[in-house]
């Protein structure tokens, strides 16, 4: 009997015991890491662990070339970034990206409290820093394609090739709506017209985030740059009196009348990330406009998410770093873009909050909505990156998608002669211009550099491929980059007249300020090509690449076809698709085109539709094959013998 006694006194104890270690465990899990748990229940109980280093780290974001994993977890950063041109040292590969982004992330992990730090990319055509992904065509293409279903389907397959490294923060779409197309980020935005811009911007979003943050594949999304970044006037932008970072000198009404209406609807589609712009409203930075992102953004608009400043834009706004810091944290800014000295960033932070110049319930605030949007993200639970999805880098049925972007891109301003669809059986044809065959023309800026670059940039193929793919065996192909076509002779040594003639006008690569351009015009040398061609071709077709319109009135009746193709990125046979007739003609212009660089900016209101005085090409024109003939084409023609 003695014995049973203390055989049950053994039970009970190790009943007991199990009981408490189960307690101790369910304590040892902090209710923050539950997913189970709702998620302002978790930030509640984040928060109130937090020591007030551990919160100024999560409101600081860092270039990834600007810091080391052991700082990572020295400082509780809680975000980097690559910028434009930002892959990984050793090589621009899959593998290299999720080694140097699962890396970064380890070291947050490792930190007290293990919060997820989020790594966020330009990702604004594709993922275009990484070398083979699929590069889709630039926001103005997919504004001449107008297709919100296909929008959708591009920034979700953008979504699968980021993951795939790693990269849940995307730092697109663009919702500007640019007015003067001298901007050097014409290209970013979708067109000039706001209702434009909202369907196709949101569409991103909602592709992007695949509906709801959390679901398998998404990434958030970050509108930009709020608020009318597009607006900008000439000669008002910092230090270099172009129009980029410049103020935007309009009333209320017309801010809110065309440069708000697609963050408005940014919030109904989930808008967790914003992005704030370089420009300026009436001379104040919007990096430091207390009304228009406090009162307006998070109060009028119930924005509940986290604005976070674009690359150094807060130092901008003072020129004292101290009041810099302050304005732009009181102003509503919740994470700092650094993007380098973060040290002092923090330290400046912190003085300030000693100070009594920022409250601890302002960086309360700040800390709580971006913690909100790593919950909603499930980085807590799924940090890492896919690399069961490097497969899907760059892969066929994605490149079908960027080909048919292309195709739905095209828009035809001129057809004369029945030049367009080419045959398939024609005999001879040349083709002119560096553009032609070139994948870094004709994708542009934010192509795997900053800035992009000519060349073999990444995998893809050129215009001149898609044309080699779709004509006969019989047929004879000719390329010279400069249009130089003296060596192409019959037996007798006489110079062979081409059936077909193609000139390729390209703009070179740029972005952001460096392609502010106040006269919009193609070099001279290309553009002599088309007069060249015009010698040693029965018909002239012109193919412009651009990020925006172009001065082209003075030579449109040089050629029997002109093709606006823009920044096809790189799926290029979408262009011969289009011109060989297997896909027809679909696109309209984004922008209003104008006649002469004295038009710009073009007065909306009071817009002349006849004359010369009118632009040449109106918002919405495009032509078929079946139907090429426009009065806007005749009325070009008369202006410009008019004009010379």
């Amino acid at each position: 009997m003695r014995n049973f006694r203390k055989l049950i006194q053994l039970i009970v104890i190790s009943g007991v015991l199990l009981v408490l270690n189960v307690s101790i465990a369910q304590e040892e899990t902090p209710a923050y890491l539950d997913p189970l748990l709702d998620v302002e229940a978790r930030i509640d109980d984040l928060l109130r662990r937090m020591t007030l280093e551990e919160k100024l780290g999560q409101m600081t974001l860092v270039e990834k070339n600007s810091i080391t994993e052991g700082s990572v977890t020295t400082f509780y950063v809680g975000s980097i970034l690559s910028g434009g041109g930002g892959y990984p040292a050793e090589e621009n590969s899959p593998e290299a990206w999720a080694n140097m982004v699962d890396g970064f992330q380890q070291a947050a992990l490792d930190t007290r409290l293990s919060i997820p730090l989020i790594y966020g990319v330009d990702a604004v055509h594709g993922h275009n820093n990484l070398y083979g992904a699929t590069i889709f065509p630039h926001n103005v293409g997919l504004g001449a394609g107008d297709n919100p279903e296909l929008v959708q389907e591009i920034a979700r397959i953008t979504a699968v090739e980021t993951i795939a490294t790693g990269i849940y923060w995307n730092y697109a779409p663009v919702m500007a709506v640019p007015q003067d197309i001298r901007w050097g980020r014409t290209y970013e935005g979708f067109g000039e017209d706001t209702e434009l811009v909202s369907r196709l911007s949101n569409a991103y979003l909602v592709g992007m985030q695949r509906g709801e943050l959390g679901s398998p594949m998404s990434v958030l999304g970050t509108p930009k740059h709020y608020i009318g970044d597009g607006g900008t006037t000439w000669g008002t932008s910092i230090d270099r009196g172009n129009i980029d970072r410049g103020d935007t000198l309009v009333d209320e009404e017309t801010l809110r009348a065309v440069h708000l209406p697609p963050y408005i609807e940014a919030m109904d589609n989930g808008a967790m990330s914003i992005m704030v712009s370089y420009s300026s409203w009436n001379g104040e930075p919007m990096h430091s406009n207390d009304y228009l992102v406090n009162d307006v953004l998070k109060g009028e608009l119930g924005f509940e998410g986290f604005v976070v400043s674009d690359w150094g834009g807060l130092d901008l706004v003072a020129n004292d770093y101290y009041d810099a810091v302050v304005m732009s944290i009181n102003a509503g800014v919740d994470m700092n873009m650094v993007p380098f000295n973060y040290p002092l960033f923090i330290d400046t932070l912190n003085e300030a909050i000693e100070n009594g110049d920022v409250t601890m319930e302002r960086i309360d605030d700040a800390v709580r909505r971006i913690l909100r949007a790593k919950f909603m993200m499930g980085l807590f639970e799924n940090p890492f990156s896919d690399r069961t999805l490097f497969d899907r880098i760059g892969a066929p049925e994605h490149r079908e998608i960027a080909r048919q972007a292309v195709q739905e891109s095209l828009v035809l301003l001129k057809n004369d002669n029945n030049a367009l669809p080419i045959a398939a059986d024609t005999d001879v044809i040349f083709v002119a211009g560096a553009g032609s065959d070139d994948i870094g023309y004709q994708s542009g800026g934010w192509t795997i550099e900053w800035m992009g670059r000519i060349g073999p940039v990444t995998e893809g193929n050129t215009i001149l491929d898609g044309i080699e793919e779709h004509v006969s065996e019989d047929t004879e192909v000719y390329f010279n980059a400069f249009g130089r076509f003296n060596s192409v002779t019959d037996d007798d040594d006489n110079p062979i007249i081409a059936d077909v003639g193609i000139v390729v006008l390209a703009e070179f690569p740029y972005a952001e300020w460096e392609g502010d351009d106040a006269f919009l015009e193609f070099i001279p040398e290309d553009v002599e090509m088309i007069q060249q061609m015009q010698e040693r071709a029965e018909q002239v077709i012109v193919i412009t690449l651009s990020g925006r319109p172009m001065i082209i009135a003075n030579y449109l009746d040089q050629a029997d076809a002109f093709v606006a193709a823009w920044l096809p990125g790189s799926e290029g046979s979408g262009v011969a698709d289009v011109l060989f007739g297997e896909v027809p003609f679909t696109g309209r212009l984004p922008y209003t085109w104008p006649r002469t660089i004295e038009q710009i900016p073009f007065d909306f209101t009071t817009l002349p539709t006849e004359g010369c005085d009118a632009p040449l090409f109106p918002y919405g024109y495009g032509l078929t094959v079946e139907d090429s003939t426009s009065p806007w084409l005749t009325l070009a023609i008369e202006c410009a013998a008019e004009a010379n």
